[in-house]
């Protein structure tokens, strides 16, 4: 795809994910890397039912403005994901409903805030390591995310909400929507016995592909 198709192609699935409820308000924030290897990002304040594509922010690896309107404070925490995992082409950062209500709970273990009771959930995701809290747009979010870059695919900023990368943009969409029905399934089953994965199914899905 060129630039002028990935720019509809942001502006159609970030609306899909406005309309369905995984975003509110100017909530969020989204980038793919483009083909000649600067990044397009959702700009400061934006709604994902509201963007435009001519409008969308471009920004290189340093963060410095190409074009469009000025770009989320949060485009920092992505581009740490992009200098220290080649494999990620797309971030996807959501303040949805069941993650953010995940990442305010006591207790999570920071290693994998969600123990597998799903075979999608570590096909799709593997582990999710929870970032100790910081105020939004805090520099050491990206240090903290850019240390742990090239192991995970999903992070859980605390008291704030998932980051989730893929290897283009519809999967990068993919394990976040993935990611969410599982935290919905996790306040569903509250005060229920769960059937967790034993280590060995564990280590078996390990090796699946999504």
């Amino acid at each position: 795809m060129n630039e002028g198709q990935i720019r509809q192609k942001v502006v159609e699935l970030a609306r899909s994910m406005f309309e369905r409820g995984y975003a509110t308000g100017g909530s969020g924030n989204l980038s793919v890397k483009l083909p000649n290897g600067h990044f397009l990002a959702t700009p400061t304040g934006s709604s994902f039912g509201r963007l435009v594509a001519e409008e969308l922010s471009v920004v290189d690896i340093d963060g410095n403005l190409i074009s469009g309107k000025k770009a989320s404070k949060e485009v920092a925490f992505h581009l740490a994901l992009y200098r220290n995992n080649p494999k990620c082409n797309a971030v996807v950062h959501l303040h949805s409903t069941y993650l953010t209500a995940l990442s305010c709970l006591n207790n999570l273990d920071h290693d994998n805030a969600i123990k597998p009771f799903t075979p999608y959930y570590v096909m799709r995701i593997g582990q999710m390591p929870v970032i100790p809290y910081l105020k939004p747009g805090h520099p050491q979010i990206a240090q903290e995310l850019g240390k742990r870059a090239a192991d995970y695919r999903a992070f859980l900023l605390a008291n704030h909400g998932p980051v989730i990368t893929g290897v283009d943009l519809e999967d990068a969409i993919d394990n976040a929507e993935e990611l969410e029905e599982t935290a919905k399934l996790i306040f569903l089953l509250k005060n229920n016995s769960i059937k967790y994965l034993t280590k060995d199914e564990v280590a078996e899905l390990s090796g699946s592909s999504k």
